[in-house]
């Protein structure tokens, strides 16, 4: 009985281990790492990262880059 549990917990560990973070953000959610993102990326223009008028502090794409 021990050794088919044991095998589902090896499985579910795995399984969760292929779950690291990729960088690629597909849900649009603004967290840390998109943020941290644009906000360099706006800086190397010469912009300032700023959220749009409305805009949901929660999604990457209500934010705009303001500047030059």
């Amino acid at each position: 009985m021990r050794a088919p549990v044991a095998i589902t917990i090896l499985a579910l560990a795995l399984g969760l281990s292929a779950c690291e973070p990729t960088g690629n953000n597909v849900s649009g959610t603004a967290d840390y790492d998109s943020l941290k993102r644009a906000q360099e990326d706006c800086a190397s223009r010469g912009g300032q990262l700023v959220l749009k008028n409305g805009g949901d502090a929660q999604y990457i794409q209500d934010y705009a880059c303001k500047g030059k």
